[in-house]
This record gives structure tokens, C-alpha cells and sequence, in this order.
């Protein structure tokens, strides 16, 4: 559980680390040898919750990638996406770690990460990292 001490709350924020990286499933693309393919994913529920007040963080995960040896299982990323529910984490660092851990399982040749967050305070927030295997 994450601890802010400028703020108390009655919720129970998970610690990032709290995330694993086992429930996502590669599987072969079969076309490797024939062409490239470029791939959308969209998740339009996403939740986590903010680090500072515990309040609920909604939007859209957006992932691009162009695969070099596997694809993703879908339903082992939605059961990914899913442990996010009740973790504290900035908008800017959700983008990051789910790029990471997509690319440590994936290896794809470039992948693209985007959260589209719905508006807290009357500002909405647009997030996007980006890897490119060299």
C-alpha cells in the first residue's frame, strides 16, 4: 500500500510494484517470414487511481506495435490491464511501465504506448511513450 503523506485517505492504493508481468501471454506470429503487420489495441476502460488523493484515474490505453517474433494474447493483456485497478501511479508513468513491460515480453520491432485520460479538474491529459528496437 502507498503512503502519501500530504494527503489522507480511506482507500487502498497497491504499490506499482504490485503489477506482474507473468500474466502476459506471447504468441507466435505466424506471418514473421512473409510481411510486417502494424497492430491497434484499445482498452477504453482503463482505471488506476491517482498516487496523491486516491481518487479514480479513467481513460483509454492505446498500444501500436509492430511485432517482430510474437503477439500478445489479448486476454492475458486484459488481465494485465487489470491489475492497474487500485494501483497509484501518475498518468505519464502508466504509459511508461506498460511499455516496458510489453516490449520486455514482446520484443517487438517498435511499439507505441498512449493514455487518453478523461478529465480531472477540467484538464485532460494525453500521454505517449515510444520504443523502436534498433
Amino acid at each position: 500500500m502507498v503512503e502519501n503523506k500530504n494527503y489522507k485517505t480511506n482507500y487502498k492504493i497497491e504499490d506499482p510494484s504490485s503489477v506482474k508481468t507473468d500474466l502476459l501471454e506471447p504468441i507466435p506470429y505466424a506471418y514473421r517470414s512473409k510481411r510486417s503487420i502494424d497492430i491497434t489495441i484499445n482498452q477504453p476502460e482503463y482505471t488506476s487511481v491517482c498516487p496523491m488523493t486516491g481518487l479514480p484515474d479513467n481513460g483509454c490505453i492505446t498500444i501500436r506495435y509492430r511485432p517482430d517474433q510474437t503477439l500478445v494474447e489479448l486476454k492475458s493483456l486484459k488481465y494485465y490491464l487489470l491489475q492497474y485497478r487500485n494501483v497509484g501511479m501518475f498518468y505519464e508513468h502508466v504509459v511508461n511501465r506498460i511499455l516496458d513491460d510489453l516490449v520486455a515480453v514482446l520484443k517487438p520491432l517498435r511499439m507505441e504506448v498512449t493514455g487518453e485520460f478523461t478529465p480531472r479538474g477540467g484538464i485532460t491529459s494525453l500521454a505517449t511513450a515510444v520504443y523502436e528496437k534498433e
